[in-house]
């Protein structure tokens, strides 16, 4: 009982101790929204997003019917692809686009919500290794080509569309590669259907990718190895047509560069 009354005491002490601490002061109080969106501009401009994020949020919080507000959410959104945190930056700009859908600069939103897609599947580390893009999950370049032709669709004058459909051309081949390479493992575990079945997937689904040489080449052997004999020389018929010096014709795949590797 007596050491129960000492741990009453203590915690009963150690609460009332805590009313004495002294308030940090809030350096922002009595900011006005000018205020705050030039500090915060400062931050970001001295790579300080934290702050930035900080002050940008205050801002809103404090006066959100001005327009620095508005300005505000979307600058948030920047600062949080600027730190590469994807998930948070993606839903302040749909958080924007939800509640400003006919904003000047709503068509911004859309195009930086794809650029965070898109820069996620091109991360700093595949620059440097031999990791093949097409090995990797589409679900991010997928996200981005969507939200990219939806830019392109409802905003064909912006000024971010040319940028956006050049990153949708880049995006279709490295779909179309991923689909190639799914293939390339069926042809390698045997099953043969499969195989063929996503390699014809890849040639209809982006008709002109670069990759859709090599999955003529893999319905070539698949049907060749399923005994298929008129598949495959309708297959080897299209191949020689469309791709007559293809170096998959001869030697094989294994003498092929990859197309992503362009550097």
């Amino acid at each position: 009982m007596r050491s129960v009354a000492i741990i009453a005491l203590l915690l009963s002490l150690l609460f009332s101790g805590c009313g004495l601490l002294p308030e940090v002061a809030d350096e922002t109080a009595g900011w006005t929204a000018q205020k705050l969106y030039a500090e915060a501009k400062d931050a970001m401009s001295d790579g300080g997003y934290d702050n930035a994020i900080k002050y940008f949020e205050k801002l809103e919080s404090r006066y959100p019917y001005g327009r620095y507000a508005q300005q505000a959410q979307l600058e948030i959104a920047y600062a949080y692809y600027r730190q590469s945190e994807q998930a948070s930056a993606i839903s302040a700009c749909e958080r924007f686009i939800k509640l400003h859908p006919n904003h000047p600069n709503v068509d911004y939103a859309y195009y930086l919500k794809g650029l965070v897609s898109f820069n996620e599947d091109l991360g700093l580390i595949s620059y440097f290794s031999n990791e093949d893009m097409s090995e990797r999950d589409p679900k991010a370049a997928r996200e981005s080509f969507d939200t990219f032709k939806e830019l392109a669709t409802k905003f064909p004058n912006s000024k971010y569309t040319p940028d956006a459909t050049a990153r949708m051309a880049y995006l279709v081949n490295a779909l179309a590669a991923h689909e190639v390479h799914v293939a390339r493992y069926y042809l390698r575990r045997g099953a043969y259907i499969a195989a063929a079945n996503r390699a014809q997937t890849a040639i209809k689904s982006f008709p002109g990718a670069p990759s859709n040489e090599e999955a003529l080449f893999i319905m070539i052997k698949a049907y060749d190895a399923l005994g298929l004999a008129d598949l495959k020389s309708d297959s080897e018929r299209i191949m020689r047509k469309n791709f007559p010096q293809s170096a998959y014709l001869g030697a094989g795949p294994a003498t092929k560069t990859s197309w992503w590797k362009f550097w």
